[in-house]
């Protein structure tokens, strides 16, 4: 199972838009996808038309009490399921306090169900709070969407910072992976000189350790479009809201990409695995 977490401490970047569509777009190609909300907004959750204050169990019970995965996935689409949110996850961080091990109870628990997934992806708060403390100790990799404009890339290093903090403490598998950039406007100056920006950001990024030794930015570029700011209030992913628009072709262009950028990470972890030790030869006379 392939889990990204994909966050941003700034909202209003195409956080939960790229959660949706890229979770939508890797069930489209096949692939079996469970996407967790984590986000007390739970607008991923409606997003795909899940009724937030209906009474089963939520990623607030799956934190704070004894709900499992297993209980809670609620089928949206053909090889899509979702983890839904409820408002009141604002208040797990305060219940949590006291816990021990609080960080990590989605990763015991993601634990259960890594088998049944090819794509885990979580839709984190506008926060670096214990909330995504979670997904960051949860997941293998970060997906980070990124709005070309200078305000966009205000706080980016606190974010590289805590991304490097957990991975040295709670997760030594987590890997910055990739920045998606959203709300993109190509015709502009400045779009074009922040991508320019961040990619060099990285690319310096890229040496300091194997946390950031696969991070990418990606060249697909989803542009600003209405359909995309319509889809949620119909309860669908804009692959079902409009499949012809701009905006389900630039979530399909990442999806490819996505989908590609694993296919080569599979076969370099295949070519750079340890082979096995060779078999002790015991002397049958002398053991005799």
């Amino acid at each position: 199972m392939r889990s990204i977490a994909i966050i941003n401490q700034k909202g209003g970047v195409g956080k939960t838009t790229t959660a949706v569509n890229l979770s939508a777009g890797l069930a489209k190609a096949g692939k079996r996808v469970g996407l967790v909300d984590l986000d007390p907004q739970a607008h991923a959750t409606l997003h795909v038309g899940v009724d937030p204050r209906s009474p089963r169990n939520t990623t607030y019970h799956l934190l704070t009490g004894d709900a499992e995965f297993a209980g809670m996935w609620r089928t949206v689409d053909d090889g899509l399921k979702v983890a839904a949110a409820h408002l009141d996850l604002a208040a797990a961080e305060i219940e949590l306090a006291g816990v021990v091990g609080r960080e990590v109870i989605l990763r015991d628990k993601l634990a259960k169900v890594a088998d049944d997934l090819d794509y885990l992806i979580i839709d984190c708060p506008p926060s670096l709070g214990l909330l995504t403390l979670n997904a960051l100790a949860a997941v293998e990799d970060v997906f980070l969407p990124l709005q070309p404009h200078f305000l966009a890339l205000h706080g980016l290093s606190k974010l590289m910072q805590t991304v490097g903090l957990v991975a040295s403490r709670l997760n030594d598998r987590l890997r910055m992976a990739g920045v998606v950039l959203c709300l993109y406007e190509s015709g502009t100056r400045l779009a074009n000189e922040v991508a320019s920006d961040v990619d060099d950001y990285f690319s310096r990024l890229r040496d300091e350790g194997p946390v950031w030794q696969h991070v990418r930015l990606f060249s697909s570029r989803v542009r600003r479009n209405i359909r995309l700011a319509e889809a949620p209030s119909f309860g669908q992913s804009i692959f079902g809201y409009d499949a012809t628009s701009a905006g389900a072709s630039d979530y399909q262009a990442l999806t490819s990409e996505v989908l590609s950028y694993y296919a080569g990470r599979a076969l370099l972890e295949t070519t750079t695995a340890p082979s096995p030790a060779p078999p002790v030869l015991v002397d049958q006379r002398r053991a005799a």
